[in-house]
């Protein structure tokens, strides 16, 4: 039985490689179709911002890879609730939407895995 893997994104999408490994990470894994779930915290709940202008800063724009992720079988996301209110954002504004979660359901989400990698 494979074992279920978190993906914890910490990182903005313009602060480093940090962001696009993980994408590159859950696509892989759900190519071989391992449980996988993703977590936005902290500054990694811009990722989930639409409409980045990432050619500004000579970035590659992650949009794409983020509408991805149901394709390979990555369709559980979530965010942490106090990231998103911290930043100004709402769920209703992300893309992908994930389910915000408080500090105590992250941690409950986070003992469920057998696996967590922390980008």
């Amino acid at each position: 039985m494979a074992k279920s893997l978190l993906i914890i994104c910490r990182q903005a999408p313009w602060s480093g490689p940090g962001a696009r490994e993980a994408l590159d990470i859950a696509l892989a894994g759900g190519a071989f179709d391992l449980p996988i779930a993703m977590l936005f915290l902290d500054d990694g709940v811009f990722q989930l911002q639409p409409a980045q202008q990432a050619t500004v800063l000579q970035q590659k724009d992650l949009t794409a890879n983020l509408q991805a992720l149901p394709l390979f079988g990555v369709e559980t996301l979530y965010s942490s609730a106090r990231s998103l209110e911290e930043r100004g954002l709402t769920t209703q504004v992300l893309s992908p939407t994930t389910e915000a979660l408080d500090d105590a359901a992250l941690t409950v989400l986070i003992a469920q895995y057998d696996q967590v990698i922390t980008l």
